[in-house]
């Protein structure tokens, strides 16, 4: 491929530099030219192992051949009349076949919308009409998207709530219990009990938000003991119990919903990424007289439900069917699980991989010093990121105290590519701890 100075990687940097705000940051300042599943090309030609998948949202992969015609079919019909003016069959077909997938209390129903937050945003909307109530209750470290009441709900101030004001208020917000850094589940309910006692009758509680598995906030697994008590207290004070599954969905963590491994049924699932293999489209699903309490027009969106992200998202349902990635989900992470402890076992690399953790093909390792939980290395992180880079692989950090790496590649992921890939980061890692220590 060949590049002049004015595409290349640098120039375009320069020119984004120019016109486009700081505050949309860009992790790797180099130029995506062609994808193809797991692998990316960019502008100079340089070829990456993706292991990120668009934070979670190709489980399908770059451009699978399926979603690709399915969209190109639907795009030679149409590509909009907005569903509120004038319907189509795609709208219909997804929502069954979700209303018959999603692990909420039945019977179901969905609407679809454009992006994580709207799904999250809707399905409180939906929550505080149907209960007559505004309290909701979330959790420290969790994400929940970049909106206003996104960000009242989100668990983490920097960078997403600093410095943008007041944010909407009932909302409350109570520790996760991460058994790594001394946090267990007792105490999460005994807050919860303390909540009740010290900030609002929980008989003004609209619903109650988790992520299964928390994303941003370090791939945190929430335990079966602690989702099973949510939902006792749901029940018990009329609470809508609402789980975000926006990056744990789509077999990512070896099930179709990752709220499956704890056996606990929801009222509502919010979900967006991988469902429509990077076209976008978020969906609300849940039990069908909590959804139908709104009014006509209470819920919609321009853009929601997209011909072409619908037609997308069947032909992901089938992809996830037809090649079995719940399955591949399970083998690729244990393989990822495997070389990580191989690493953390390793003489050059003693002490700096404190913790390993996944659920699937959701999978993290948290840095540290010395071994130590209480020791975060942020640095050794960044520094890492960059590192992989360079040698072609992608890769994500995530966790409050920036000392985590995330593993999300594609589903449809080779064996030996991701073994190429798990190569690339042993040896960036090894020359990472020999830079600081020289």
């Amino acid at each position: 491929m060949g590049v002049t100075a004015a595409d290349s990687n640098a120039a375009l940097q320069a020119r984004r530099e120019a016109a486009v705000p700081r505050g949309l940051g860009i992790q790797l300042p180099v130029f995506a030219a062609k994808a193809e599943n797991a692998e990316i090309t960019d502008i100079e030609g340089k070829r990456y192992i993706d292991f990120a998948a668009g934070i979670a949202v190709l489980n399908t992969g770059h451009l699978h051949p399926k979603v690709k015609a399915a969209v190109t079919a639907q795009l030679d019909n149409f590509s909009h009349t907005c569903i509120q003016v004038m319907p189509y069959e795609g709208y219909i077909r997804l929502a069954e076949r979700l209303n018959a997938t999603v692990p909420t209390r039945g019977p179901r129903k969905t609407v679809f919308l454009t992006t994580g937050a709207e799904a999250i945003e809707n399905a409180v909307k939906i929550a505080r009409h149907h209960t007559g109530r505004s309290g909701v209750v979330a959790f420290s470290g969790a994400f929940h998207g970049r909106t206003l009441l996104g960000m009242a709900l989100t668990g983490k101030v920097v960078p997403y709530k600093a410095g943008f004001g007041t944010l909407p208020g009932d909302v409350y917000h109570l520790p996760f219990p991460v058994a790594y850094h001394g946090k267990e589940v007792s105490q999460t309910l005994e807050a919860l009990e303390t909540l009740f006692k010290a900030d609002i009758d929980p008989k003004r509680i609209a619903a109650m938000i988790i992520e299964p598995v928390q994303g941003e906030g370090g791939f945190y697994i929430a335990q079966a003991e602690l989702l099973a008590g949510i939902r006792k207290i749901c029940d018990d004070y009329g609470i809508v119990m609402i789980v975000d599954e926006v990056q744990t969905g789509f077999a990512r963590t070896g099930k179709m919903f990752a709220i499956e491994h704890s056996g606990v049924q929801p009222d509502i699932i919010t979900m967006a990424k991988s469902l429509a293999g990077g076209f976008p489209l978020s969906a609300v699903t849940g039990k069908a007289e909590i959804m139908d309490s709104p009014q006509a027009g209470g819920l919609g969106g321009t853009y929601g439900g997209n011909p072409l992200a619908l037609a997308a998202g069947n032909a992901v349902l089938d992809i996830i069917e037809e090649e079995g990635l719940c399955a591949r989900a399970e083998e690729i992470g244990t393989l990822l699980t495997d070389r990580l402890r191989e690493l953390q076992n390793s003489n050059s690399l003693k002490g700096v991989i404190g913790d390993i953790r996944g659920l699937g093909a959701m999978v993290a390792m948290e840095l540290v010093a010395d071994g130590d939980a209480n020791k975060p290395d942020p640095e050794l992180t960044k520094a890492l990121i960059a590192k992989a880079a360079q040698k072609g692989l992608i890769l994500l950090a995530c966790g409050v105290r920036g000392n985590v790496i995330r593993f999300l590649c594609p589903l449809t992921t080779s064996t030996d590519l991701i073994n190429e890939g798990m190569d690339i980061l042993g040896e960036a890692m090894r020359e990472c701890v020999a830079e600081r220590a020289a």
